[in-house]
């Protein structure tokens, strides 16, 4: 079979094979060199998402030898301009054709990174006001090329505008746009409001299968979007089969939202997912009680009477705001209870009333499997709680002040027999002489497969040892996640490589 494999001609299996290297770049340019078979099924692959922020922009030359012979004169005398000569190659392959995820902004970035790459000019001005040009001529490209596209960004301000012509090419290709699952639209000017309401009109004649949909709004004046873009908005939201998430970024809108979150009514047999994030009150979100399959909610920077309101059998539960009001939150507690799997109390919140919210989780939410909490003590009743929740695997907490040795071992001896997954890069203070994280290690019987620390612990000579012993004795570790790992000293790694695996804190952090 592995002969086959090689030699291509088991193409179905082995292309569903580096599917799963999607994001294992150097993993799949490997495969592209092992023979001309995987090749041809890695380099598309390769080209789905170059945009992404993990690549580097070295790639944009090759796009520009896509384009046409007048395009290629065109960008030539425009580069010349910034002191930049391109010359053009010869392709093996239409890499735009093979893009499946772009998001406008990510594009415009990379090329201008990629300018100031050319010209070892960091200083080169953010919005320089010739690049458009260049970034509406590849978003041509992709157009003409024939790229079908999975996720689609639309990000639309003052120092982007998108031309007449780019919305008409929208319109007439609609092959671009046939399989779109997941759109993003970000609008932080009025400029051009005309253009993208007339391609969400066309959108919605066209694309009824969007899972996806995320909206960003940083505006000024409301009047243009409420007769021009908002009505378009709400008919292609009517316009979806099985929209499943739903975002909306409203930090510079007003409390009305003209009937964009009454909208959703339609979308009430199949919103799973909703993400709140710098919204006001207002009666328009009542309708998500409707939502009889909403699973998720995440409330970000929201007016704190908008969880009053709701009435929700959700599982997951996010909340984040500088100030958490603790008795509203006791109230979507008891109507959530044992429904609620995973809680995340998120960055910035100051816990007034930790006493309130630790007994009311103790009480009415004993199924939860993912906690995430911060600014919070070691105390009896935070013990208590963790000790009754017998199903927890997974555990990110941060200590509100550094504690005593002996709360730290009993902590340690009643964590879950289930976890299996410990962040603490959020705990104590991050020191040399940390006190207490060999005596939490030493006293842990919990089955761990995952911690995630910080280097600045593992540089400590007792910590390490302490890890050592954990790993020596449990035998379960499989990975140790750091945060900052560069800064690991090369000593310690290779010491502690000799019983667990090492990655950076971002491969294996786990997010509800």
């Amino acid at each position: 079979m592995a002969s086959k494999m090689l030699m291509g001609d088991m193409p179905e299996l082995m292309e569903n094979i580096l599917k799963h290297l999607n994001n294992e770049i150097y993993s799949l340019y490997s495969c592209a060199l092992v023979n001309r078979h995987w090749c041809k099924m890695s380099i598309p692959i390769l080209w789905q998402d170059p945009f992404s922020i993990q690549r580097r922009p070295l790639f944009i030359p090759i796009y520009f030898s896509s384009l046409g012979e007048d395009e290629k004169l065109f960008i030539k005398e425009c580069l010349k301009e910034f002191g930049i000569n391109i010359e053009f190659s010869e392709l093996l392959f239409d890499y735009a054709r093979f893009l499946k995820v772009l998001y406008i902004y990510q594009l415009s970035n990379k090329v201008r990174v990629w300018m100031r790459l050319k010209l070892d000019n960091p200083c080169l001005p953010y919005y320089e006001p010739r690049t458009p040009s260049l970034i509406t001529l590849l978003l041509k490209l992709f157009l003409v090329n024939g790229a079908i596209l999975h996720e689609f960004g639309l990000y639309h301000s003052v120092f982007l505008k998108f031309e007449l012509e780019i919305f008409h090419s929208l319109e007439q290709n609609e092959q671009f746009y046939s399989r779109l699952q997941h759109l993003s639209l970000d609008i932080i000017t009025n400029i051009g409001i005309e253009n993208i309401a007339k391609f969400l009109r066309v959108l919605a004649k066209n694309t009824t299968k969007i899972s996806a949909l995320r909206l960003v709004f940083h505006f000024e004046h409301e009047s243009q979007l409420i007769y021009t873009l908002f009505p378009a908005l709400i008919h292609f939201i009517k316009a979806q089969e099985q929209l499943r998430k739903f975002i909306l970024d409203g930090y510079d809108c007003s409390t009305e939202f003209y009937g964009i979150i009454s909208a959703l009514e339609s979308q009430k047999n199949t919103l799973q997912e909703v993400i709140l994030n710098g919204c006001v009150f207002s009666a328009e979100f009542e309708v998500l009680n409707n939502c009889k399959n909403l699973e998720t909610l995440r409330i970000l920077d929201c007016d704190s009477e908008l969880l009053k309101i709701l009435d929700y059998n959700i599982s997951t539960l996010e909340i984040s705001h500088f100030q958490i009001d603790v008795p509203i939150i006791v109230q979507i507690l008891e109507k959530v209870g044992k429904l609620l799997q995973r809680l995340k109390i998120g960055t910035g919140i100051v816990i007034r009333e930790e006493s309130l919210l630790l007994e009311a989780l103790k009480s009415f939410c004993p199924n939860i499997i993912y906690l995430y909490i911060m600014n919070i003590g070691l105390s009896t009743q935070f013990q208590e709680l963790i000790g009754n929740l017998r199903k927890l695997q997974f555990l990110s907490l941060r200590y509100a002040k550094e504690e005593r040795k002996i709360r730290v071992m009993q902590f340690a001896k009643i964590m879950s027999s289930t976890l299996q997954y410990l962040d603490i890069t959020l705990g104590i203070q991050d020191t040399l002489f940390d006190p207490t994280i060999d005596i939490l290690l030493d006293h842990c019987n919990s089955p761990l497969k995952k911690l995630l620390i910080s280097s600045v612990r593992l540089n400590n000579e007792k910590n390490t040892k302490a890890l050592i012993r954990y790993c020596t004795r449990i035998r379960t570790l499989n990975y140790v996640g750091i945060v900052k790992y560069c800064d690991l000293c090369d000593d310690i790694r290779n010491e502690l490589e000799k019983y667990v695996t090492l990655v950076p804190y971002k491969h294996i952090v786990v997010n509800c």
